[in-house]
């Protein structure tokens, strides 16, 4: 690499930068010390002295700034904390409830950050999420994520939340199932229309209407491409909706649709109303199958690995619009598929998706089922058979695709759904199910 007439060592700047990144990870777990510290030496005992967050309208919600078991602290010294360190107060906040939650509800991420194996702002990331929990839930989360949370990402920390919030707070998870309905909305900003004449369009859906949405605007985009529409993908994806609402496209709902984003039916053009055909990936718990208890929890795979209730896809799949319920046997991951052929199957594609559940790059965690299936040893149109087979088989997003075809990125899979990935600089990370490990040995500073 050159630049101007000093020739840069990539190697070393990358070993610079970690470095820094290492200093910087030492300091931020100093910090969080110090939080707690401060905290502890403005310690409050009555809950209308205490730091609190503010609700809307500006009333107070008399919540403290950490979860329950942590010490209430007074408001003017987070304040006076957040103002010596140049930052506003709603950081400062943010800062001294994080810290307090790691030290006092989840201490054996605390102690791995101060260990130096965990960056702070992951650990923060998750006290985040976990203020409120009960002190129990809350531990749970600890026992679970801690050994793991150098590589896991938002969604799988999210889900080991709702986990626990259904295993130890059931009031509470009712709670949040009967808002849920008052949280959906469809909104399209006309207020913010852009110079080149498109206007935002936003909103929270019933899984099951979002499932079908997703399929008939696939289905469109696809339809586009296929009557030549040069557009990109993106673009031919809004181009359906608006084929959609003028009623010119409505989604031709064959045996063979599946509501998972792998839509085989194709749009045709009539006016009739469509059926809603409902296809989950639904995995259960005991209780869902033993108790007919319909606040048991499951898990809803093509819905984002949330967790629901059993009454909730029991009603999905009982509205006198539904007029197919798809039972489908459970695919074996463990069973291997192949073809000869270079371009991948359906029941293989599906296979590989359901095993990886997101792209396989390093610290990636875009959907499978909108990734690309790519071939680890390139496919040989002259060589041995079998070459399309999960054994050989990853999902990658587009862009990490392309680093990989053409930018000297490597990777082999380790076992299924495990692979070993080396970049063109020579660092090395272990991507599984659970995140990814980086194996560089630790860079040693250069200046």
């Amino acid at each position: 690499m050159d630049s101007g007439t000093t020739t840069l060592d990539a190697a070393a700047i990358l070993a610079d930068a970690r470095e820094y990144r290492r200093a910087a990870n030492a300091a931020e777990a100093g910090l969080l010390v110090k939080a707690v510290e401060w905290a502890h030496a403005h310690t409050v005992t009555d809950l209308d002295d205490a730091a609190t967050w503010w609700g809307a309208g500006g009333g107070d919600t008399g919540i403290p700034i950490a979860g329950e078991g942590c010490p209430l602290v007074s408001e003017f010294a987070v304040a006076e904390f957040a103002t010596a360190l140049g930052i506003t107060q709603g950081s400062g906040r943010n800062l001294v409830g994080q810290a307090l939650e790691l030290f006092h509800r989840l201490p054996k991420l605390w102690a791995r950050v101060q260990a130096g194996s965990l960056a702070p702002w992951r650990a923060r990331r998750i006290a985040e999420d976990t203020q409120t929990l009960s002190l129990e839930a809350a531990r749970f989360v600890d026992d679970q994520v801690a050994p793991f949370a150098h590589r896991t990402g938002v969604a799988q920390t999210q889900r080991l939340v709702q986990t626990a919030i259904a295993r130890y707070m059931p009031e509470h998870a009712k709670e949040l199932r009967e808002k849920a309905a008052d949280q959906r909305y469809f909104a399209i900003d006309h207020h913010q229309v852009s110079f080149t004449g498109t206007s935002r369009v936003h909103g929270e859906l019933d899984l099951a209407d979002a499932l079908d949405l997703e399929d008939a605007i696939t289905a469109g985009a696809r339809q586009l491409a296929d009557l030549g529409s040069t557009d990109t993908l993106d673009a031919r994806r809004a181009a359906a909706v608006g084929v959609l609402a003028r009623g010119e496209l409505v989604l031709d709902l064959g045996t063979d649709r599946v509501s998972t984003g792998s839509t085989t039916g194709s749009p045709v053009s009539t006016g009739s109303t469509t059926a809603r055909q409902i296809v989950l990936y639904v995995h259960l718990s005991e209780d869902a199958l033993t108790t007919g208890n319909p606040d048991a929890p499951v898990r809803v795979e093509n819905g984002g690995g949330q967790l629901l209730t059993a009454a909730q896809v029991a009603e999905w799949c009982g509205r006198p619009d539904t007029t197919r319920v798809v039972v489908k046997p459970v695919i074996d991951l463990h069973q291997p598929l192949a073809t000869d052929a270079y371009q991948v199957p359906a029941r293989i594609a599906e296979h590989v998706e359901l095993r990886d559940t997101t792209c396989v790059f390093p610290w990636c965690h875009r959907p499978a089922r909108r990734s690309d299936k790519d071939h680890i040893t390139p496919y040989d149109p002259g060589g041995p058979p079998d070459q399309t087979s999960t054994q050989n088989l990853a999902c990658l997003c587009r862009l990490h695709h392309r680093m990989k075809t053409h930018a000297g990125w490597t990777y082999t899979m380790v076992e299924p759904g495990i692979y070993l990935w080396h970049s063109p600089m020579g660092l090395t990370y272990l991507r599984d199910r659970g995140g990814t490990t980086d194996l560089t040995p630790p860079p040693r500073r250069t200046s």
